[in-house]
């Protein structure tokens, strides 16, 4: 199957690229960038040297020729591809924030106008793997969702209130240089920002009430002075007490079948790279806290773009992402 990554200049665009070198049915033929157009992929992501000989070329839909594309473009971009792709039958995974909410919490939370809004499949699989299953476009998650909503999520149901506190790697400002990723202000500290209005809320706020849950909830992100990761703490208050042998058994149970989640004390260092998700979980009566480490970059973007494509097309679900995590 031939892929056309979107916006591949990125972060993500080169992990799309990194990781799909080992997918079996799934080959990228086409990488687009606007700033980058006529320059090899190697001479950009150059840990990809001698592995990906492409040129990129512009980002006009028009002329991607591929059975399947990946929109990695920033949020209020996306949107402008999307008409296209669909109307000429290519099967697509967004990367950006455009299809993951209803029209007016994405309008509100982004403050945009949606120019070609339509409802798709929340890409979680594993709390959405049946709605993602046949769809030709699939909504890919935040990052910071995707580890917040893993770590509540079995008790989502039980909760009244839900506080996340998120760290994340530099990484997740993304590619371009700024303020937010100069060396000078990341290194040796840590900070808080976005502390109550992060436009990610929404998304936690909305896949907790798809599991069922009516609770508060709460986020505030931190920027950790490394490359990769997010390592999230939720606070769960539950309406009522479970003891820790109940807890781990509900998460036990929950993820029972789920091949990208470990259940084992969380750590950055143990999930670099890759497209797991660990998590733990301890009890103290009515407060539960658990812990969700991955990595933004491949659970929190291009991994779990790549495992819905893997849904979406039939595949198995784990092509190209049975990747062990690179320690130390």
């Amino acid at each position: 199957m031939d892929i056309a990554i979107i916006g591949a200049s990125g972060f993500t665009g080169g992990d799309l690229i990194r990781l799909l070198l080992t997918h079996s049915q799934a080959e990228v033929t086409c990488a687009t960038s606007r700033k980058e157009e006529g320059a090899t992929v190697d001479s950009v992501h150059r840990n990809l040297k001698g592995l990906c000989s492409l040129k990129f070329t512009d980002p006009e839909t028009r002329t991607v020729d591929a059975d399947f594309a990946f929109l990695a473009v920033p949020h209020t971009v996306a949107m402008n591809y999307t008409a296209d792709l669909m109307e000429r039958g290519i099967k697509t995974v967004d990367l950006s924030a455009d299809y993951r909410l209803p029209l007016d919490v994405y309008e509100g939370t982004y403050g945009v106008e949606h120019k070609n809004y339509f409802t798709a499949p929340y890409g979680l699989p594993e709390i959405h793997r049946e709605e993602i299953k046949g769809s030709s476009f699939v909504a890919n998650p935040g990052c910071f969702p995707t580890g917040a909503t893993l770590a509540a999520a079995p008790l989502a149901g039980m909760a009244e209130t839900v506080i996340f506190d998120s760290k994340t790697g530099v990484s997740g400002a993304g590619v371009a240089p700024s303020a937010t990723n100069q060396y000078t202000n990341v290194a040796d500290s840590l900070k808080a920002y976005k502390w109550t209005n992060h436009r990610h809320l929404s998304e936690m706020k909305q896949e907790l009430a798809f599991l069922g849950s009516d609770a508060d909830c709460h986020f505030t992100p931190h920027l950790l002075p490394v490359n990769r990761g997010i390592l999230t703490t939720a606070h769960i208050l539950l309406r009522e007490p479970v003891e820790q042998a109940e807890a781990e058994k509900l998460y036990e149970d929950f993820y029972r079948n789920e091949f990208f989640i470990r259940l084992q004390n969380p750590t950055l260092a143990e999930v670099r790279g890759s497209n797991f998700c660990d998590i733990a979980v301890e009890s103290e009566g009515r407060r539960v806290v658990a812990v969700s480490a991955i990595d933004n970059l491949v659970k929190g973007a291009s991994g779990q773009a790549i495992q819905n494509m893997n849904i979406m097309c039939g595949y198995k679900e784990n092509d190209g992402l049975v990747n062990a995590p690179v320690f130390p």
